[in-house]
């Protein structure tokens, strides 16, 4: 199968400035971070890929570890690159984190130099690509110096091996050390990927003050807390293909009744924009102006086009924020 894609694939989709760059990120990318293993079916993964970039979705998100097993996520995606992209590169922002567990002995994972530096490396024979656009520290490192990491992300960019750096998983503090370091580096801070939804607030007064105090963009991880905030739910029961089912990130005993009485009342809410539940959690993020883009996972081509519909309503009514914030303040389930 040849791919070309959508002649108006830029038509449809907004763009926005990421921080105080020169770069515009889609209001959505795709995240590979589930579907794009070697257990997956890669006619489904081409299939999600293409219908993004149609979509005007050119931001494709990767970490070293994806898969199942680690690594296959890359591989995968670097192969319809290879067979399908590679004419398209310069339109494409791809980006890989190091961080979490890659491998075996003190090399492995966190923030040493050598970890980020040689796990980078790999990435890119991974992706048979030259560079990354961004490369990310995935996760704060208690026990690396900051200085040492951030260099690490600092080299990767001098070297050419990625455009930008970018840190992922950063607590408020540790951000504003890293910020101060990127400076004096002379190497700046692209972009922070903080998990944030609707259920999980918590960069919420700082962490996206402090973005927006210092041009740094943001993207959203997570937007429908693992599958939390979708339809699935709302009837109280857990579908055998939900994630809950499958003993993932969001487990069954986390889905109390009242959490689900909280879903039907969001859900209503969204109803009555004439949206899913969904829709209106990618929507609510992007209300927040510290947020850049969304990162969306998806497992069908339909569950993406749904998801981007989101974009057709973006504007909130004060009675719909005071609405949900009614519903969301109090509860012991939001972070």
């Amino acid at each position: 199968m040849h791919y070309k894609p959508s002649s108006d694939r830029y038509e449809t989709m907004t763009y926005k400035r990421c921080g105080q760059s020169g770069i515009k990120l889609p209001l959505l990318a795709l995240g590979l971070w589930h579907n794009f293993g070697n257990s997956d079916n890669f006619e489904n993964m081409e299939n999600l890929v293409f219908r993004a970039f149609d979509l005007g979705i050119n931001h494709f998100d990767l970490a070293n570890n994806y898969g199942p097993p680690p690594g296959s996520a890359e591989e995968n995606f670097g192969k319809i690159i290879k067979t399908h992209l590679n004419h398209y590169r310069d339109e494409l922002m791809i980006t890989t984190k190091a961080g979490y567990l890659m491998g075996p002995g003190p090399y492995g994972e966190w923030g040493s130099r050598k970890y980020l530096l040689s796990s980078l490396d790999q990435s890119l024979k991974r992706l048979s690509l030259d560079y990354v656009d961004i490369f990310y520290s995935h996760r704060y490192d208690p026990d690396t110096p900051l200085e040492e990491t951030v260099g690490a992300l600092d080299t990767a960019v001098r070297s050419g091996k990625a455009l930008y750096a970018g840190i992922s998983n950063y607590p408020s503090d540790a951000t504003a050390r890293a910020l101060k370091i990127f400076k004096e580096l002379k190497t700046p801070c692209l972009i922070h990927q903080p998990s944030y939804s609707m259920l999980n607030r918590w960069i919420e007064g700082d962490l996206d003050k402090l973005l927006l105090k210092e041009g740094v963009g943001a993207i959203a991880f997570s937007p429908l807390a693992q599958g939390l905030l979708t339809s699935k739910y709302l009837g109280g029961d857990i579908p055998e293909d939900s994630r809950a089912a499958l003993n993932g990130f969001l487990k069954k005993e986390k889905i109390t009744g009242d959490v689900i009485k909280l879903l039907n009342q969001l859900n209503e809410i969204a109803l009555n924009r004439s949206q899913s539940l969904a829709q209106m959690a990618i929507a609510w993020i992007l209300h927040n102006p510290a947020i850049t883009t969304v990162l969306i996972g998806a497992s069908r081509v339909r569950q993406l086009e749904e998801n981007v519909k989101a974009l057709e309503n973006l504007s909130f009514s004060k009675e719909e924020i005071q609405s949900i914030e009614a519903v969301l303040k109090n509860n012991s389930y939001v972070k």
